[in-house]
């Protein structure tokens, strides 16, 4: 767990140490009160006392209490800054080294241990750098100056108080060894009742569909039960520590008066003042003892669940991304858009068979090159590669002449124009999501927009919105139909205006009609980059430069539309089970 402290700053550390001095200030003020109570004690007790000597060892009561309530407030002032400004960047850190992931690493964690890390995690973190500095700091400190301040005053009372703290430290040790294990649970648990969740909220549309709503119910009661049985375990387990605390301080304070008044009885008439003033101030400093040990309790409480929190955040900052950058910003003179493949196989980590096998084509500029197959021929995995969001396991991909692996990220991506095979949008409107990645609003090109809607054959729908193209879109396009997303999202790859464009079956969910008058507009458009299309229908690739057909992985024909129906039986299944010969123009 102190790992992760070592992202703290230094101005954060340096406010940790004026929290210091001021936790030693508030201990030294606390520990003068009992001095001041022996004095007022033996004043009250003895002939000839005035009662302005008893009124000033009040005040300086007054003023030690007030002075340990204002360092108490500094000190809470700046836990609490560097508890924030703490989570604050953590939070950041995990975000940022998110966004660094492949799809390899996202997939290892999950999106919704992803979600919980990120929040909830960091929240314990931060409550525990918000109290604990206070109770760890001030609680061995306060314990340790009272003991100091109790010894010598009798054995009889050390050893009760001595007793009273070994039953403590007995007591908090079982509570932490039972409920230490709960927490880890408690954090996994919390991960699958947001995945329950988010898969619940997210397939809303199908479970109403198929009636699934008791089924649904079902596995969420499942996994917030588990959940909750989890807490309330790990809750009334610690909350044994608050009676017992005060049976404890209860008990001992009994001890110390049964003790004090058998001393006293059996001491001279002289001693029995000192006697008695020295109970109550030992009765106070053990009160004090026992108080340090209660805030140790709050640390106990918090410190095992933060403790699995630290944990799970390390794990995220500390996992090496698969995908490294290179420092290439340009390729190769005289390449522009060229896309080539070289012996290309890939398969997925920890997996044993190869998705892809032995790819090699190249794509020139202003060429456009179809991918299609069955399903799970590795079409689209073989589209993903290019922008990186997986390293081919074997070969080489190369654009404009150079190896990916050698472009720095964002470099490579800003070359690209992708359209993922599900169409992704982002809350906003529809001008932040077309332009999207472009970082003020208010200085987008407008005009750029919308063309490239008009392209994407979103003009007539976009411009029948409330606000036409400053018209708001909800998270993941939820108000707007499968083309409709579709086309916007084409629309963000036209605006971009790259030099190759990677069309993950993107035409899927338009008609026959919009298909062929977005296609037609598109050549025109982008005549001079070079597209890669990844579909299923004949239709929408028979008009491209060359197609490759896969199957199983493997390239099992290239050429154009006429050429693969004549020499690809792969294709020529394909085709003929989605068109007639007529409509495939043979003859």
């Amino acid at each position: 767990m102190l790992k992760i402290f070592k992202h703290l700053q230094m101005k954060e550390w340096l406010l940790i140490v004026c929290s210091l001095i001021f936790i030693v200030t508030q201990v030294w003020l606390d520990l003068k009160l009992p001095d001041y109570i022996y004095e007022i004690t033996m004043l009250v007790q003895t002939e000839g006392s005035k009662m302005s000597e008893v009124l000033v060892q009040g005040g300086y009561m007054l003023l030690c209490a007030v002075g340990s309530m204002f360092a108490a407030m500094i000190v809470g002032f700046f836990a609490a800054k560097v508890a924030a400004g703490f989570s604050v960047r953590l939070r950041g850190m995990v975000f940022d080294k998110t966004l660094s992931f492949s799809m390899q690493e996202i997939n290892g964690f999950s999106t919704s241990s992803l979600i919980t890390r990120s929040t909830n995690d960091i929240t314990q973190i931060q409550l525990l750098i918000a109290m604990g500095l206070q109770a760890i700091v001030k609680a061995p400190i306060l314990a340790v100056w009272a003991i100091l301040k109790i010894m010598g005053k009798s054995w009889q009372w050390t050893a009760a108080t001595g007793l009273a703290v070994a039953f403590l430290i007995v007591m908090l040790s079982i509570i932490i060894l039972v409920a230490l294990p709960k927490f880890k649970i408690i954090q996994n648990l919390t991960d699958n009742l947001n995945r329950v969740t988010r898969e619940n909220l997210t397939g809303i549309r199908v479970v109403h569909a198929y009636n699934a709503e008791g089924y649904q119910e079902e596995k969420f009661e499942k996994a917030n039960s588990e959940l909750t049985q989890t807490n309330l375990f790990t809750n009334r387990t610690m909350a044994i520590m608050m009676p017992t605390m005060g049976l404890i301080m209860s008990g001992m304070t009994l001890a110390i008066y049964w003790i004090g008044a058998f001393l006293i009885s059996n001491a001279s008439l002289p001693a029995r003042l000192p006697l008695f003033s020295d109970m109550v101030v030992f009765s106070s400093y053990a009160m004090q003892v026992i108080m340090a040990f209660m805030m140790l309790s709050m640390v106990f409480i918090m410190v095992p669940r933060a403790s699995v929190s630290a944990k799970r955040i390390n794990e995220v900052l500390n996992t090496e991304a698969k995908i490294l950058d290179g420092n290439a910003r340009e390729g190769k003179k005289g390449f522009s858009g060229a896309v080539e493949f070289r012996n290309v196989s890939f398969k997925y980590p920890d997996a044993t068979d190869y998705i892809l096998r032995n790819i090699s084509f190249t794509a020139h500029q202003g060429e456009t090159v179809a991918f299609i197959g069955s399903t799970g021929s590795g079409k689209s995995t073989l589209i993903n590669l290019i922008p990186r969001f997986y390293d081919a396991t074997e070969g080489e991909i190369l654009i404009d002449g150079m190896n990916v692996k050698n472009y720095s990220q964002d470099a490579l991506r800003n070359k690209l124009g992708y359209v993922a095979q599900k169409a992704v949008l982002f809350s906003g409107t529809v001008s932040s999501n077309v332009a999207y990645g472009e970082i003020a609003n208010d200085s987008l090109d407008k005009s750029g927009i919308m063309k490239a809607v008009e392209i994407a054959q979103g003009k007539e729908f976009v411009e029948k919105m409330e606000g036409e193209y400053e018209a708001k879109i909800s998270q993941g396009g939820t108000n707007l139909s499968g083309g409709q997303k579709q086309r916007l999202s084409i629309a963000r790859a036209i605006h971009r205006q790259p030099e190759i464009y990677l069309f993950d079956d993107s035409f899927s969910a338009l008609d026959y009609k919009t298909d062929r008058v977005l296609r037609s507009l598109l050549k025109k458009e982008i005549k001079d980059a070079t597209t890669l299309i990844v579909a299923q229908r004949i239709g929408t690739i028979k008009d491209a430069d060359r197609i490759i057909v896969l199957n199983d992985g493997e390239v099992v024909g290239i050429g154009t539309h006429n050429e693969l129906l004549v020499n690809c039986s792969v294709y020529q299944e394909i085709a003929y089970s989605q068109l007639s010969k007529e409509e495939l123009e043979i003859g």
